[in-house]
């Protein structure tokens, strides 16, 4: 069995991993670049993008430098992803009125698809991406686990799911993403949500979250501590479209009387953002409305003018900015200028977040899980870090 780290190697996100056994060819993830400077021209992997030369192309999960390049590639490429995951690409892109992809079967925990010579088992893990998977691909000549991006602080049964991994396998491809960060410890979502509920309870005044659309365990935090200080949770159409792709116990504006969905924006009737609204029915809310009400309300960056409005017709007077992405997004200026002009209208600005990857101990824990003979590190900044613990087993791929 061969594998190639197309891109991955050094650096966080954007990758690509090949794995070829006796002619079958796949791939493991077809990410963006972080940087959008490094996304201008498609990666140079032959067969791919102009032809068919891989048999399948297996996504762990939604987030744009694990799939982004799924739109790019030959179409006759079969593309295999989570069923839930795919949904909410779909409200996403019908949202945004972009085109789908194809999919030509979806993963499922520990069912094994057949594609030529390999064999490939999902594993259902914790990632901040919901419905992610990690992959083992296992032929007569090896196999190799690829961890995608995990954690093991969320809201999945993180040690059931880690346990049903295979042992003793020949090579772990693994991500390392918070190893740049000395002595990082993940606080678990159910302490966010503990924290969230008392910080709520101290503000009588509007709160509000800016956090991913797409990270639902942290929606459901969220959700949780507004429920348990009874105040109704507010959702934009873009989020509710999200969240009632999946619906099930994921709080979303169909299936909970305690959610509502608000428009930004005037919708014209003959748009197609306008016909995604109405169906909501009575559980849309107004700019009157929410100002009459006591809420928690999901924000976007792209809301600033927006929440302005609505200022006016509600007092911010000792309300509440959660600011629940990595702090590093703070140094983008649309982030900042966001931030800053919330300040400037009177409410208290906390930060509140956990990543979605896996802490050193996790990782060490999921090492020792799987006994690999050999280690891949991808996804990282710190490969030295691999090679300290595990310089005997670590490859360079």
């Amino acid at each position: 069995m061969k594998i190639t780290v197309h891109r991955g190697l050094n650096q966080i996100g954007g990758n690509i991993i090949e794995i070829e056994s006796e002619g079958t060819r796949i791939l493991f993830d077809i990410g963006l670049d972080l940087d959008p400077r490094n996304n201008l021209e498609l990666p140079k992997i032959e067969n791919l993008f102009d032809s068919k030369g891989y048999v399948a192309i297996f996504i762990s999960h939604y987030h744009s430098d694990h799939m982004g390049l799924v739109y790019e590639v030959n179409k006759e490429i079969p593309v295999y992803i989570g069923e839930q995951s795919y949904a909410m690409i779909q409200a996403s892109n019908r949202y945004l009125n972009k085109p789908d992809f194809k999919v030509t079967k979806f993963l499922n925990h520990k069912v094994p698809i057949q594609v030529g010579r390999i064999k490939v088992t999902p594993f259902l893990c914790d990632h901040s991406a919901y419905n992610s998977f990690m992959l083992f691909a296992e032929s007569e000549s090896g196999n190799v686990l690829y961890t995608g991006d995990f954690r093991a602080n969320g809201r999945k049964p993180s040690e059931w799911l880690l346990n049903e991994l295979p042992k003793n396998i020949d090579t772990l491809i693994c991500e390392g993403t918070t190893l740049s960060r000395d002595g990082y410890i993940a606080q678990t979502e159910t302490e966010l949500e503990t924290i969230a509920t008392d910080l709520i309870k101290l503000h009588k005044g509007p709160v509000f979250v800016l956090q991913s659309s797409m990270n639902i365990d942290r929606i459901v935090t969220m959700y949780r501590a507004a429920k348990r200080n009874d105040r109704i949770f507010l959702e934009d159409l873009y989020l509710a479209e999200i969240t009632s792709s999946i619906r099930s116990r994921i709080p979303n504006p169909i299936d909970f009387e305690d959610v509502k969905v608000f428009s930004t924006y005037y919708l014209n009737k003959q748009s197609n953002r306008y016909k995604l609204f109405e169906r909501y029915g009575q559980k849309r809310i107004t700019k009157n409305s929410i100002s009459e009400s006591n809420f928690v309300m999901c924000v976007r960056v792209s809301m600033l003018d927006y929440l302005e409005k609505l200022s006016k017709k509600v007092s911010f007077e000792n309300g509440l900015l959660i600011y629940s992405f990595w702090s590093g997004y703070l140094l983008q200026p649309e982030v900042a200028e966001f931030v800053e002009r919330y300040k400037e209208m009177g409410l208290e600005i906390i930060t509140l977040h956990t990543s979605g990857h896996a802490d050193d101990g996790t990782l060490m824990h999921l090492i020792e899980l799987v006994n690999p003979k050999s280690i891949i590190p991808v996804h990282t900044e710190n490969f030295g870090w691999f090679k300290t613990k595990y310089e005997s087993k670590v490859i360079n791929g």
